[in-house]
């Protein structure tokens, strides 16, 4: 039986683009939680982040992910910090193959910046920040179906590892 594609790392490991790649060599539908929510809050994560905080951000990207595992098998791509919420994974396990996409923090953050989007990584030294956020989320990355090592692949390599993860242990 076919599973979703569930992509788990820091923000700048890679998730969107070679999950955007994957998608489109298994022509499956691709998710992006945090557009999704920005689409239908019509707000960016940042607004809602600042106005209504990172735990009722948490419960919308909760919610979405719940939503989308439960309609047709796709690749999607919560933000970075879902795989740390108290019983997501567990919640995905059994209709999603999860991969952590590893990156250093060095190689994360010099691909996060440019973006300048992240909440999480606003105002502060983003190499520093995002050893804080391996620190306290490598665990639960660390508990996915599959690791892929993004640091000094390409994008294009990262996608064919992915697919070759869909078709050996999720059905594709």
């Amino acid at each position: 039986m076919r599973q979703h594609l569930l992509l788990v790392g820091l923000p700048g490991s890679g998730k969107s683009a070679a999950g955007r790649m994957a998608a489109a060599t298994l022509g499956a539908r691709f998710v992006d939680v945090d557009q999704l929510i920005e689409e239908q809050e019509r707000l960016p994560i940042s607004r809602i982040f600042a106005e209504r905080g990172e735990a009722a951000f948490r419960e919308l990207e909760r919610r979405q992910v719940r939503s989308i595992l439960s309609d047709d098998p796709c690749v999607v791509v919560p933000g970075g910090g879902w795989a740390a919420q108290s019983g997501n994974l567990e919640e995905a396990s059994g209709r999603a193959l999860i991969v952590y996409l590893r990156a250093a923090p060095e190689v994360a953050a010099s691909r996060a910046a440019p973006h300048g989007d992240r909440p999480l990584l606003a105002g502060r030294d983003p190499v520093a920040r995002m050893r804080e956020l391996l620190a306290r989320r490598r665990a639960c990355y660390e508990a996915a179906d599959a690791v892929v090592d993004t640091g000094e692949r390409t994008v294009g390599e990262v996608g064919a590892a992915l697919v070759a993860l869909a078709r050996s242990k999720a059905g594709w």
